[in-house]
């Protein structure tokens, strides 16, 4: 069997492997550690490998920004900042047809650029929108939609959890990866509101909402608002303006980003110690969970880079004549066909190691392609089987009324939005770079 059977096979049986519920960390290691075996014939410099790559993956200070990110939107959930977010977009769009989901939107927008985390955007708007909008005579399918909608936000506008494991496979700067989210992370806000108000004028029957929101909600003073917003203003301004600016990288962003969430949250009083010492244990297990990722991504992309799959590949394209607008077509389908049956992280562990030198050799900006990437992995948070933020939803919502089919449903319309926002940065890649 030759280098290049070997990495493919490793491909196909990877796909099987997490399939049948193997993590993919643990899948990556296994089929990377047998296909050096394979290649090289000594088992003996597929364990070296496996060593040598575990330390150089995270053995760079650059790597601090996992931990201090996730650190960081754990404290401002902990804060109580989501239901803030809501409260103060509520007050903006309530008079609007369709307002209290456009409210959900805007809130989720201003929730992501602190937190980064889709799952906790998830979770904390589903606990505070849904019931407001079943309160006033939303259609329940709506409610959730919106929500498993919106929580993508949370991992294109910048900090964003995936972007920091794009910038780690790709190597290239984190800082630029996220000031590139800004403007697309914005439009696709927009998009989501445009098509909620839009459904609302000319299908009410679809969004319900019937019961004037102003008639059961107290009045928020600007004085009231202001303290509501103003924590969210000073962590993106010490965040995203200490980057933009120049005045530190994006590990000392999320430092600065952290010390302010937990100066935020005691200053709240809503950080008991119990409290803190859940949020330190949760950090821990989604940043050792990100590092076995990386590792497990490190070792694998040394076994195809072995193999000679990925110029393999770059050559067969050439020969076909498939170009950059084939190569790119190609590259959106699969993220999108391994969207429904895989999670975000495991499908741009699968795919990066193979798709970034075609990329390159193209020409393409990084960069970009990483908001791309992004924009196209989060498509499948929203589709079937796998959906994880319809999943998120339903365990978090206790409502009998609603089914995993309704989410799925709700969530749908802003799959399709989503889509459509990616053919056009696809179209137009100024969109993303402008702010470079």
């Amino acid at each position: 069997m030759s280098a290049i059977e070997i990495g493919s096979w490793s491909l196909l049986l990877m796909l099987l492997l997490i399939y049948a519920g193997m993590h993919v960390a643990v899948a990556l290691t296994l089929l990377s550690f047998a296909g050096v075996w394979l290649i090289r014939g000594d088992a003996g410099i597929a364990s070296s490998l496996l060593a040598q790559a575990a330390g150089d993956a995270i053995a760079s200070h650059i790597f601090g920004v996992v931990p201090l990110f996730v650190l960081m939107g754990f404290l401002v959930a902990a804060a109580d900042i989501g239901r803030d977010c809501f409260e103060v977009a509520n007050q903006a769009f309530r008079r609007l047809r369709g307002g209290l989901g456009v409210a959900t939107v805007a809130a989720n927008a201003i929730f992501a650029a602190i937190t980064g985390i889709s799952i906790a955007s998830a979770v904390v708007f589903t606990r505070v929108a849904v019931p407001e909008m079943l309160r006033f005579g939303y259609r329940p399918r709506f409610a959730v939609g919106v929500v498993a909608g919106s929580s993508v936000l949370g991992m294109l506008i910048p900090p964003s959890l995936l972007m920091i494991l794009y910038g780690f496979l790709s190597e290239q700067s984190v800082g630029s990866l996220f000031i590139a989210g800004i403007l697309p992370g914005i439009l696709l806000a927009l998009a989501f509101s445009a098509g909620i108000l839009i459904v609302a004028r000319r299908y009410p029957d679809q969004v319900g909402g019937t019961t004037p929101p102003a008639s059961g909600m107290a009045d928020l003073t600007a004085l009231d608002m202001l303290v509501r917003v103003a924590p969210i203003v000073v962590l993106v301004i010490l965040v995203l303006g200490g980057i933009y600016g120049g005045f530190f990288n994006a590990t000392d962003a999320g430092a600065v980003g952290a010390a302010g969430a937990l100066l935020i949250a005691l200053a709240r009083r809503r950080l008991t110690w119990r409290r803190f010492w859940q949020v330190l244990v949760e950090t821990g297990h989604v940043t050792v969970a990100v590092s076995f990722l990386i590792i497990a991504a490190s070792i694998y992309t040394r076994m195809l880079a072995m193999s000679g799959l990925p110029q393999f590949l770059v050559a067969g394209m050439a020969d076909a004549g498939l170009g950059v607008g084939g190569f790119l077509l190609l590259y959106v389908l699969l993220i999108l066909l391994l969207g429904t049956i895989l999670d975000s992280s495991s499908i741009m562990l699968i795919v990066l190691p193979l798709t970034l030198p075609i990329a390159t050799s193209f020409g393409l900006d990084l960069i970009w392609f990483g908001v791309v990437t992004v924009i196209a992995v989060e498509i499948g948070l929203l589709t079937p089987p796998f959906g994880l933020s319809c999943y998120v939803i339903k365990s978090t919502l206790d409502d009998p009324r609603i089914g995993l089919g309704d989410i799925f449903a709700g969530a749908a319309p802003f799959a399709l939005v989503m889509l459509a926002v990616l053919v056009l940065i696809l179209a137009f890649p100024q969109i993303s770079l402008i702010l470079l």
